[in-house]
């Protein structure tokens, strides 16, 4: 079994503001971890290439990229939004951002690699189709996933977003696209304030209270997402994979733990088995608690390499 990971030094250059969460730690952090536990050997390792304008505009409004293209500063910073910020390096961050995830869909359906995992930065699930919000430049996820549908032909793709803030951004972009099934898990009511009122036959949100731990977190998906997912039969499985809920993570109040990383892990690898060849790709959105960060990422991991342990 092959897992491809990706990511690209131009990610560690980014930075949002002194002090801000998402910060080039994350990544030394799981890259740290990797390493201390003999795991990364396991790992073929790509850079990711540059995203272009066009891919980007299948998922976001063509202005709307060109505006972030403008905007990148030549020097300083710059705030697109309260929350998301640039630097000179963030647009070259952003496009390996989302080239990572289109080239992970073209490894996997290539055979060129079993699954796929992005580690990459700035995150992308809250990106609208117009708009840069909560750390997020461009929705990495959801650009890869009209990649799939517009260059691989596919019919059925399926996202899960198990990040404790709700995928608003990918929401957002597919809310009139039946091809794409959104499967959502959030900490609600909380930060980005959506998705608990959604009505759509391919849009499965499951807002969760806070101090939801580890049992209550895996009832919701096997009752809410696991269904839904084989009613679907994807093609091409991808993940919006957040470590923000682990119970060391300040940011919120999930009570998450490593187990629970590598159980969805192993959930969501079953069903792309079953019904898209094993054909997944996973991209990394949030997570700030750096050392739960490395071991949540070592556990999901894991998970997709068919470990049976954290």
């Amino acid at each position: 079994m092959t897992i491809a990971f990706i990511s690209h030094p131009d990610c560690l250059l980014h930075e949002n503001s002194p002090g801000h969460p998402e910060s080039p730690q994350r990544l030394l952090a799981i890259n740290d971890y990797l390493l201390s536990t003999g795991l990364d050997p396991a790992l073929r390792h790509f850079d990711a290439p540059l995203v272009t304008p066009g891919q980007l505009g299948r998922a976001h409004d063509p202005a709307y990229v060109q505006a972030v293209f403008d905007a990148a500063p030549e020097q300083g910073n710059r705030a697109l939004d309260p929350d998301t910020g640039m630097n000179t390096h963030s647009l070259r961050a952003a496009r390996r951002a989302a080239g990572a995830a289109i080239l992970g869909v073209d490894l996997v359906m290539r055979d060129e690699a079993s699954a796929a995992f992005c580690s990459v930065r700035p995150p992308g699930h809250h990106a609208t189709r117009n708009r840069a919000m909560g750390f997020c430049i461009f929705n990495n996820v959801a650009v890869a996933a009209a990649h799939a549908l517009a260059e691989h032909q596919l019919e059925r793709v399926a996202i899960a977003d198990f990040d404790v803030h709700h995928g608003n951004g990918t929401e957002d972009i597919f809310t009139d696209d039946p091809r794409v099934l959104l499967c959502s898990s959030f900490q609600h009511p909380y930060y980005p304030h959506t998705g608990a009122e959604t009505r759509a036959d391919h849009i499965v949100n499951v807002p969760l209270p806070a101090g939801t731990r580890g049992d209550a977190f895996r009832e919701a998906i096997r009752e809410r997402w696991l269904p839904a997912l084989d009613a679907f039969r994807p093609q091409l499985l991808l993940i919006s994979a957040g470590f923000d809920g682990h119970v060391e993570d300040e940011l919120a109040q999930f009570m998450l733990t490593e187990a629970d990383y590598h159980w969805i892990t192993c959930e969501l690898r079953a069903v792309a088995e079953a019904h898209a060849g094993g054909r997944l790709v996973s991209c990394l959105e949030g997570g700030y608690a750096l050392s739960a960060l490395g071991r949540s990422v070592a556990a999901h991991l894991r998970g997709l390499l068919g470990m049976d342990t954290v």
